[in-house]
């Protein structure tokens, strides 16, 4: 786990190294949350690709969490132009407590529906 940390923390460091990636990628990138259900547990990803990204999570093709969850459902996401924004957006709601993420996704999707469909 620590050496994967430190390999994590080594791609960080080169990313943010990379000009082009910090400031002028016109790809955007999205932080997102997954769950099975409304107090089931909650997932938190970040991607270049929120349609494939769920997609995989939803057939399982995605070994771990998600899979072992059944962690499918997209209940929140937002778009970032910077990759290490939403990288740093990412870490931070992984660290927050679990209240906290249910008002973010409260506030965007009160009903807690699927948002796949919309984004597709």
């Amino acid at each position: 786990m620590q050496a994967l940390r430190h390999r994590l923390r080594a791609l960080v460091r080169w990313l943010f190294s990379q000009t082009c990636l910090r400031r002028h990628s016109t790809v955007p990138y999205y932080v997102y949350l997954l769950t099975s259900k409304r107090d089931g547990p909650l997932y938190c990803g970040v991607t270049n690709d929120l349609v494939r990204r769920v997609y995989e999570h939803r057939e399982g093709f995605v070994a771990g969490f998600t899979k072992h969850y059944h962690a499918s459902k997209l209940v929140w996401f937002e778009s970032h132009e910077d990759v290490l924004a939403a990288i740093t957006r990412e870490k931070r709601i992984k660290r927050w407590l679990r209240a906290w993420k249910i008002e973010l996704i409260t506030a965007q999707n009160p009903t807690w529906h699927d948002l796949y469909d919309e984004i597709c």
